[in-house]
């Protein structure tokens, strides 16, 4: 059986959002080398992949993507140390919430109504 879980967004005073799905392009991005095959494994558009890393490097101080142009060798993307660090700091934050709120995930649970099967 699922257990609930916790899904953090957190909204910058800059008043800019960084939420599960920023983090999880940025790990795409990471573990692909490239916006444009984040984009593919997360079944969204370049283009909307592309707004959403300028979005986050808009956000923080200094950039946490860096991307190369194409050309004889093809582009590429790469995470700075910010953006490796935010990665870090988002899933701490997850992680130390997650952990704190266990107790009343399993209250929660017992509140919520079961799912029903779906007839076959």
């Amino acid at each position: 059986m699922q257990q609930p879980r916790l899904s953090i967004r957190l909204d910058l005073t800059s008043g800019e959002r960084i939420g599960p799905g920023k983090i999880a392009l940025l790990e795409a991005i990471r573990s692909t080398g490239s916006i444009s095959a984040a984009a593919r494994r997360m079944g969204m558009s370049y283009r909307r992949a592309w707004l959403l890393v300028e979005e986050i490097n808009d956000s923080l101080q200094e950039p946490a993507v860096a991307a190369a142009t194409g050309g004889r060798h093809g582009g590429g993307a790469v995470l700075t140390p910010v953006g490796e660090r935010v990665v870090e700091l988002y899933r701490s934050i997850e992680a130390n919430a997650d952990s704190s709120a266990r107790a009343d995930f399993q209250a929660m649970e017992k509140l919520a109504r079961k799912r029903r099967k779906s007839p076959a």
